[in-house]
C-alpha cells in the first residue's frame, strides 16, 4: 500500500524549478504514537524536503502513513496547482490499478493547509467492491515553495485518524 505514496512524491519534480538555496524544513508536530521515519535528504535534490510518519496497529502493522513534501519553486514560476494535483491523482490511481485495486477520487476542491489556500482530492480504493484504503492529496503554494501533504491508510484507520490528521494539517509551520 505504501509504495504507492513514493510515486506521488516523484511528481513533485513538476513543481521544482532550478533553485540554489537549500530548502527550509517545515515544522510538523506528529500525533502521539506515530513513528517518525528518517528520510535521507539527497544531495541531488537539496531543494526538496520530505517528512514522514507512520501509525502502526497494536501488532506493528502500518495502518496509516502521512508525508509532507516541500519543494522550492523557481522565482517567477507560476505553478498550475490544479494541474499538478490532477497528475498526482492520476499516478495514484494508475499505481493502485496496477496492483489490482479500483479507485474513485472526488473532485479537486479548495481547502487549507496550515495558513495557506490549498487544493485537495481524496481517493477511495476498493478491491472486489470492498473499501480497503483511502488516500488524500493536499497541495499548496507559498511564494517560492510548493507543499504536498499526502496521507493514506486502511479504511477504518483512516476514518478513526481524522482528528489526528486535522491536528497535523492545522499545526503545520510552513
Amino acid at each position: 500500500m505504501f509504495r504507492v505514496c513514493k510515486s506521488v512524491f516523484i511528481l513533485m519534480g513538476v513543481l521544482c524549478g532550478v533553485a540554489t538555496a537549500r530548502a527550509e524544513t517545515p515544522v510538523i508536530t506528529w500525533p502521539a504514537g506515530w513513528q517518525v521515519e528518517e528520510i535521507e535528504q539527497g544531495s541531488t535534490t537539496p531543494d526538496v524536503s520530505r517528512q514522514r510518519a507512520v501509525k502502526n496497529d497494536q501488532g506493528g502493522t502500518p495502518v496509516m502513513v502521512m508525508e509532507l513534501t516541500m519543494t522550492r519553486v523557481e522565482s517567477g514560476h507560476q505553478v498550475n496547482l490544479e494541474g499538478v494535483l490532477l497528475e498526482m491523482r492520476k499516478s495514484v490511481q494508475k499505481d493502485f490499478f496496477q496492483s489490482g485495486y479500483q479507485s474513485v477520487c472526488n473532485r479537486i476542491h479548495p481547502t487549507t493547509l496550515s495558513r495557506l489556500s490549498a487544493l485537495e482530492s481524496t481517493c477511495t480504493i476498493t478491491q472486489n467492491g470492498r473499501h480497503v484504503l483511502s488516500q488524500t492529496l493536499v497541495a499548496a503554494v507559498d511564494a517560492d515553495k510548493a507543499y504536498v501533504l499526502s496521507y493514506a491508510g486502511q479504511a477504518e484507520a483512516y476514518k478513526a485518524s481524522q482528528e489526528e490528521i486535522e491536528m497535523v494539517r492545522n499545526g503545520l509551520k510552513l
